[in-house]
């Protein structure tokens, strides 16, 4: 895909859904060998590879001037990030909907949501801007 638009973004959504699985899937692999702590991290690699290797293949396709190294280390870069929108935004709706609504069960999983819609939408366009600009 070398234009942006609704169907990039689509696509961006459906690599981070692909990295998710493996992320997920490859954690079941290493507890079988390492603590619940340590397969959670390696499992996070695992997905984050996967995200890389096929934003990098079927998202931002264009032609490029910037090294596969310097995308690399701009993803991890971009992804550090994201947690820290994840965290602030999920904390911050959290806070809100505590304040709107009666704590429930369902409050956090809804707020973590909104966080995780935060970053979708700045992790595409800091990709899409600077980790794979060309």
């Amino acid at each position: 895909m070398t234009h942006g638009g609704p169907r990039q973004f689509v696509a961006f959504l459906g690599v981070g859904g692909v990295a998710a699985l493996a992320n997920f899937g490859s954690r079941f692999a290493f507890a079988l060998y390492v603590r619940f702590e340590l397969s959670i991290l390696l499992a996070f690699l695992v997905g984050l590879t996967v995200a890389f290797a096929l934003n990098r293949a079927f998202v931002f396709s264009e032609t490029r001037t910037t090294s596969r190294r310097t995308e690399a280390m701009r993803f991890v870069v971009v992804n550090l990030g994201g947690l820290v929108v994840n965290l602030g935004a999920s904390l911050l709706t959290l806070q809100l909907l505590d304040t709107i609504v009666e704590t429930g069960p369902g409050l956090e999983g809804g707020a973590h949501l909104v966080g995780l819609g935060c970053t979708a939408f700045t992790s595409y366009f800091a990709h899409k801007t600077w980790t794979f600009a060309g």
